[in-house]
């Protein structure tokens, strides 16, 4: 029996939970359907629509639940996504490039989680090639 001292489950769930409540943040978003008059299949298929990144994020965050290194890659990936097409948006339409920065909002908690994931990753790599040198 393996036992996990407090740092060791600090680590290991801080990601998992600061992932699953910034999915919970993003998917706050898809509740401004409801102020359009869509009709019921309208709001079904625009909360899909609008929820796409999160279940895409669920996704990422079921395989990084054993294995981290695809936590911290599709976050990593996720944040940089992101900001790519806040950068490319940027480029085609007039705006103010001060509001670049706002993208942080959702890139910053992206990368967050991406390197608390791979901290997660490597402290289990490192913890697991030290039980079997020792």
């Amino acid at each position: 029996m393996i036992i996990m001292k407090k740092s060791d489950k600090l680590i290991y769930w801080a990601p998992r939970v600061v992932a699953l409540a910034f999915t919970a943040f993003l998917a706050l978003f898809s509740l401004d359907i409801f102020d359009g008059h869509y009709g019921f299949w309208g709001t079904v298929v625009g909360l899909l629509m609008h929820n796409i990144p999160v279940f895409v994020l669920m996704i990422i965050i079921a395989l990084a639940w054993r294995r981290e290194w695809v936590g911290a890659l599709g976050f990593f990936l996720a944040g940089l996504l992101y900001l790519g097409l806040v950068l490319a948006s940027a480029l085609k339409n007039p705006l103010e490039f001060y509001m670049l920065s706002y993208s942080l909002i959702i890139a910053g908690p992206a990368f967050l989680v991406g390197g608390l994931f791979l901290l997660n990753w490597r402290r289990r790599s490192i913890s697991s090639k030290m039980r079997e040198s020792g």
